[in-house]
């Protein structure tokens, strides 16, 4: 079965997608608001999500217990990509302050990043953390290129890299030189590789438009990375992975999934730009979608990756 199945929005390009889909499951829009929806993060034991709005300088969180919608964090220093630790601890990329931090349990913050080699980052834009705790952060420059989504500045690093951040003592190291704007990012889930999404053709014509695959090596750092996939419509932003390995990843037309080489399988098509998706519900087999204005979710027949 391939084009887009009618009623569903979701369009087979490979057959393999099909087994990724339940028949009656349908897209929903659980809120809308936002003026540029950014960053969800799955806190299982408290049963809700929170995302980002940044222009609107906040964090909002939705409640599955009652589908209720709340200003979880105002101000919010822009934040944009948010994650959870293996402590269950809030981590987000911030790009007023330029500088990603951690929400201790007790509702304090910690700095993790906010300089490398004592010149300012430029504006962290996602995260995630591998299973040693160590913490991984892309850094272009798209919060302080304009004033919509933090405060206009000059680069003070030599471009837009990605940064590791050791678990032990918060030393930040580069990991990657040859980068255009690096976004979004996440590891496969035997944390081999580590997947990265370069959306330089956001800011220059005929730039990368990808996602590249490197492998990760035991010291901490990557290996070359090759592209695997170029988006067909817009740009891949924020994306996660389920555990098959599967790609699903923002995309002008929706969520696109695509295989661990970087084959596109199918799309769920959405009627606002997507910026981000995780998974989450208490088997971590629907996929929360972040859409320009709104929220959305679909269950799906896959299970995310822890």
């Amino acid at each position: 079965m391939f084009g887009v199945i009618e009623g569903t929005g979701f369009e087979p390009i490979d057959e393999a997608f099909n087994e990724c889909l339940i028949g009656h499951a349908r897209v929903e829009r659980l809120w809308t608001g936002a003026r540029w929806s950014e960053g969800p993060v799955w806190f299982a034991a408290g049963r809700y999500l929170l995302w980002s709005d940044i222009p609107n300088n906040r964090m909002l969180r939705w409640d599955e217990t009652d589908g209720s919608v709340s200003t979880f964090r105002a101000p919010s220093n822009n934040s944009n990509g948010n994650t959870v630790d293996q402590q269950g601890r809030l981590v987000s990329c911030e790009h007023l302050t330029r500088r990603v931090t951690r929400t201790e349990h007790d509702g304090s913050i910690t700095v993790l990043a906010d300089t490398y080699q004592g010149k300012r980052l430029n504006s962290p834009n996602d995260v995630v953390v591998k299973s040693d705790g160590s913490v991984w952060f892309t850094d272009p420059s798209y919060g302080i290129i304009m004033d919509y989504e933090g405060d206009r500045a000059t680069i003070e690093q030599d471009g837009c890299h990605v940064y590791r951040v050791a678990p032990e003592d918060l030393a930040i190291t580069r990991v990657t030189n040859d980068y255009l704007k690096p976004n979004g990012l996440a590891f496969s889930p035997d944390e081999k590789y580590l997947y990265i999404a370069d959306t330089g053709a956001s800011h220059q014509p005929g730039g990368p438009a990808d996602i590249r695959r490197h492998s990760v090596n035991d010291n901490g750092t990557l290996g070359d990375g090759p592209v695997i996939a170029t988006c067909d419509n817009g740009l891949f932003d924020g994306f996660r992975l389920d555990r098959q390995g599967r790609l699903w990843s923002s995309a002008a037309d929706g969520v696109h999934c695509l295989n661990s080489d970087g084959k596109l399988l199918g799309k769920i098509h959405v009627p606002e730009f997507v910026s981000n998706v995780c998974f989450g519900g208490p088997k971590l087999n629907r996929l929360f979608i972040c859409a320009t204005t709104s929220l959305y979710s679909v269950y799906l027949n896959v299970n995310g990756a822890r």
